[in-house]
């Protein structure tokens, strides 16, 4: 039995904002019903006032079946909510990979991107996705596709710390020492995060320990927030005299932040102990 929604053949619109019976339907996961109002002649194109349409909440929500009725029906694949975002989006955001297997084998564009300049891979990358990640490399996206800040999938990766997404992306070619516009590395932002996970994936790929456009080496960063671990991974490999636009060592960095166990690791790897 459907709905009274359904039953009673309301395919207006039900709010100022736009939201129509349709677009309800989809964002609740009322497959049947979604199939009863299209069988009634709803628009599979409707959409809010903020752009975000029927299928756009489908993907959101990862209701496979119901994205596929409304393709199948004539829905927008490409169709964008007010900030640029695409059904494509919305699935990669929030990892449903089966909705973005079937958006991709029907033609979204894996290298479109929000009024911010973030893609799809961007949004993956961000959120931790790393199979929704591989499956847009594979369909050709950018793995170096920057958002308007300069940040790639990498750098953002590194920063929410998800080591296995970055694994994926080196893997695919990204960039290790590619700059956000604040001349910090994915390295860099690792080790002042303290996500030593990750940077053992980028140490693999020889990222540059020395003084970066923001002034500061990965290991000043690491120092001067307290990141023992990520210090550990970065003081053998790096200069420890080398000094920061402040003209501080690593050590010196740390002390000046008070964090005395840096200090205190520092100045014995120094003394060879």
């Amino acid at each position: 039995m459907t709905s009274d929604l359904c039953s009673f053949g309301l395919i207006c619109t039900l709010h100022q904002d736009g939201t129509t019976p349709l677009i309800l339907s989809a964002a609740m996961g009322h497959t049947e019903c979604v199939r009863e109002l299209l069988a009634q002649g709803a628009d599979p194109a409707c959409s809010r006032t903020t752009g975000t349409s029927a299928l756009f909440f489908a993907a959101q929500g990862g209701f496979l079946d119901i994205a596929i009725l409304l393709l199948e029906a004539g829905a927008n694949i490409e169709a964008p909510s007010t900030d640029g975002g695409t059904p494509l989006f919305v699935a990669c955001q929030c990892g449903h990979l089966p909705v973005v297997e079937e958006l991709i084998r029907r033609g979204a564009n894996v290298n479109s991107a929000m009024k911010d300049k973030a893609t799809p891979l961007f949004i993956a990358a961000q959120n931790g996705h790393e199979e929704v990640c591989r499956a847009l490399l594979t369909a050709g996206a950018s793995v170096d596709a920057a958002r308007a800040d300069r940040a790639t999938p990498l750098w953002i990766a590194a920063q929410c710390g998800h080591d296995h997404v970055a694994r994926t992306l080196l893997a695919g070619g990204a960039r290790v020492d590619q700059v956000r516009q604040d001349g910090a590395t994915p390295l860099f932002k690792a080790a002042h995060k303290g996500h030593a996970a990750v940077v053992v994936e980028l140490l693999k790929y020889r990222p540059n320990l020395g003084l970066l456009p923001n002034g500061q080496s990965a290991l000043h960063g690491a120092a001067m927030f307290g990141q023992l671990p990520c210090v550990k991974l970065l003081a053998r490999r790096s200069d420890l005299r080398l000094r920061n636009v402040s003209g501080l060592t690593p050590a010196l960095a740390a002390h000046a932040a008070r964090k005395n166990d840096i200090v205190a690791y520092l100045k014995r790897l120094e003394q060879g102990l």
